[in-house]
């Protein structure tokens, strides 16, 4: 479902009298939204931006993996939020595809895996080694998981491979699938009432890390590969028996017409790039603050205008 997008009154009075701009190709820019606060907030923050410019702005839902295939073919324009450890396997399926690039990296770090809030420690002190999280896996037990520990993986586009981890390390853990970012969130909330000990997929950078203090689990460490090959890693009849990489990039990537359809668009969209403090923020907006995407985006933008305005200055 395509929504138009419209700006608030805020990010009017921004953009106004800011451009110099020509419109590029009066057809909308297509910006895919997917299901977690700071790629959607995000979105809304360069979809301001570039109507700001003078050009048209449309968004699509669309799933977040097979969004590179979207991107590949122009039926989205491009795509902001290209996390390592998530997305990694369909972005460079794709680009061996062709259609779309590399439109540049973020200035954030990335971090995606096993995650634990700090109170977890006391029931479990030997973490964050993963060894010592399974000899712990009955703390983590429920109803649900029997006698095995319960581990609460992220929405299943999100293609995390829990699963395939807990088999190919012999871990004595059940996964469960969340419906959503925010059912993590209500997990660690409700955990945090009586400090019960709980284990969830989580990432950096997002609001979380300055809500509940944590850490990640420390897995055997990335080697490229390990979820191609089964001979990388300690398990040679395996794959995925590794952790994800604990320093990810963040990528853009763009459909490989934008360039000539949006230049002006497309320069500005090689320039863009987010820190962990500022993604973080976009977030928070949304998940702590009760904000709307489009409202979250335009306070955004309103509180770093030097950022953005020399995103798009001209030459």
């Amino acid at each position: 479902m395509k929504l138009k997008h419209s700006l608030y009154a805020g990010a009017i009075a921004l953009a106004s009298g800011t451009s110099s701009f020509a419109a590029d190709s009066s057809d909308p820019i297509i910006i895919p939204i997917h299901n977690w606060s700071s790629q959607i907030v995000m979105s809304h923050v360069v979809g301001q931006i570039l109507e700001s410019m003078g050009n048209n702005v449309e968004f699509v839902t669309t799933d977040s993996q097979a969004v590179y295939e979207s991107v590949r073919l122009g039926d989205v324009s491009l795509e902001l939020e290209v996390w390592e450890g998530a997305f990694g396997a369909s972005f460079r399926a794709a680009l061996e595809k062709g259609g779309l690039h590399d439109a540049g990296d973020h200035d954030a770090v990335t971090r995606e895996d096993w995650w634990y809030p700090m109170w977890t420690k006391d029931a479990c002190p030997g973490l964050p080694d993963w060894e010592a999280l399974n000899a712990c896996a009955s703390v983590f037990a429920t109803p649900e998981t029997g006698d095995k520990g319960r581990y609460l993986d992220g929405p299943v586009d999100w293609l995390k491979h829990g699963k395939e981890r807990v088999d190919a390390l012999g871990m004595d853990f059940v996964v469960i699938n969340a419906g959503s970012a925010a059912a993590l969130w209500a997990e660690i909330g409700s955990a945090e009432k009586d400090k019960r000990p709980v284990v969830v997929f989580n990432w950096t950078p997002n609001f979380a890390e300055a809500v509940w203090p944590g850490e990640f689990v420390e897995f055997p460490e990335w080697v490229d590969g390990c979820d191609k090959d089964p001979a990388i890693g300690p398990n040679p009849d395996a794959l995925y028996d590794c952790g994800n990489p604990a320093q990810g990039y963040l990528k853009k990537a763009a459909w490989d017409g934008m360039k000539d359809k949006w230049p002006a668009a497309y320069g500005a969209l090689t320039k863009i790039s987010f820190t962990n403090p500022q993604i973080a923020q976009m977030a928070k907006f949304v998940d702590t603050d009760d904000m709307e995407p489009e409202e979250a985006a335009a306070q955004w933008l309103e509180e770093n205008e030097s950022v953005w305005k020399a995103w798009i200055a001209e030459g």
